[in-house]
């Protein structure tokens, strides 16, 4: 069995959390060796006492806690610092993600048995969301897959599962996680896109607006670009001689 790490950042999901937590359980116990970190990022309703009313619950839970709100990519981070694991698996704290389609993303890196390949990135081909966010979504990925190249249909999904130590050496920014394919490829590691399911929120509003995620990537977008320009890939081999 695979062991991984369920990286979850939450902010004011109060609604969202418990249920969250039950189909973390329930997809991966007896399946995978596991452990599910929720982040707390600065909450100001339930979400954190919530979270650790359910301590005695789910043995495989950790909580931690960001004293201000410091954003999704902040809070990712914070979470696959503290994993245990060397595979980490990302879900968004709203409940659109499902964790049932984490071991779908476990078979198919089991399947593919490639040292090379560094994430598994969730691809949602049927989104529930309204046509406007369906709309800017799909006019986001098309620009930053024409500038970057990451061969990847939704970067923005938040439902991924990579190697911990491959994340954590890349350059940190914040909004890193709207580029995590493009960055890991930049690194020399490849990355598949999986179909996974998408649902509708059913509790709580969504932390950001349409124009916020634009205007957000089209500001980082340069700067990704220059951190491909100035990275490179050595090519080494050994020298052999007697001795």
């Amino acid at each position: 069995m695979m062991s991984v790490s369920v990286v979850v950042p939450v902010h004011n999901e109060a609604g969202n959390v418990e249920d969250l937590m039950a189909e973390i359980h329930q997809a991966l116990v007896g399946q995978s060796t596991y452990e599910m970190i929720f982040v707390d990022d600065g909450s100001t309703d339930d979400t954190l006492p919530i979270l650790k009313q359910n301590l005695p619950t789910y043995p495989a839970l950790r909580i931690l806690t960001h004293r201000q709100a410091c954003g999704q990519s902040r809070a990712i981070h914070t979470g696959v610092v503290a994993a245990r694991f060397d595979w980490v698996a990302t879900l968004d704290g709203d409940g659109q993600n499902d964790p049932t389609d984490i071991p779908a993303l476990i078979d198919e890196l089991v399947r593919r048995n490639n040292d090379q390949l560094w994430m598994l990135a969730g691809f949602r081909h049927r989104r529930n969301d309204t046509g406007w966010r369906r709309f800017s979504s799909k006019l986001a990925n098309a620009v930053r897959q024409a500038i970057l190249h990451d061969q990847t249909p939704d970067s923005g999904c938040g439902l991924k599962l990579f190697r911990r130590d491959k994340f954590l050496a890349l350059p940190y920014f914040d909004h890193i996680h709207r580029f995590l394919p493009a960055m890991i490829r930049m690194a020399g590691g490849e990355v598949i896109s999986v179909k996974v399911n998408h649902r509708p929120r059913s509790h709580g509003q969504s932390k950001y607006g349409t124009l916020d995620r634009l205007l957000v990537g089209v500001i980082d977008l340069p700067g990704v670009v220059w951190l491909k320009k100035r990275h490179s890939l050595p090519v080494t081999s050994e020298v052999y001689h007697e001795r």
